[in-house]
């Protein structure tokens, strides 16, 4: 007969087994893992070389431009005609705008519904 001692060293034993076990699966995976991707990346086109690279136009930078933009308007309809639905209507384009000044929010306003703002008063 086993004494409990003897049982209790033979499950820590084959806990132990398992463990080990399982570290060598994991790190296989990695090395796997790392071998995977040093093929795919040998595979991949080579990086561009310096005078490969983009870059400035003659020029200079592009910087931003700020202005103002006027919408189209919408066509009128004559009365007693049906209106326009939204399919009928072109895309309307903005044209530049001869005001110059950036519109505003009203003082202690923060411009959006619900921002918290005082509102307009």
């Amino acid at each position: 007969m086993s004494t409990a001692s003897e049982q209790l060293a033979a499950a820590s034993g084959l806990i132990s087994l398992v463990l080990f076990l399982v570290a060598v699966v994991v790190l296989a995976l990695l090395a796997g893992s790392f071998w995977f991707g040093a093929r795919v990346k040998a595979r991949e086109s080579p990086r561009p070389r310096p005078e490969e690279q983009p870059h400035l136009p003659p020029e200079g930078a592009v910087h931003e431009i700020r202005e103002n933009r006027e919408s189209q308007e919408v066509p009128h309809v004559a009365k007693g005609e049906r209106p326009l639905t939204p399919y009928e209507l072109s895309n309307l384009q903005t044209r530049s705008s001869t005001d110059k000044n950036r519109p505003r929010w009203s003082k202690g306003s923060s411009g959006s519904f619900g921002g918290g703002g005082l509102g307009a008063h």
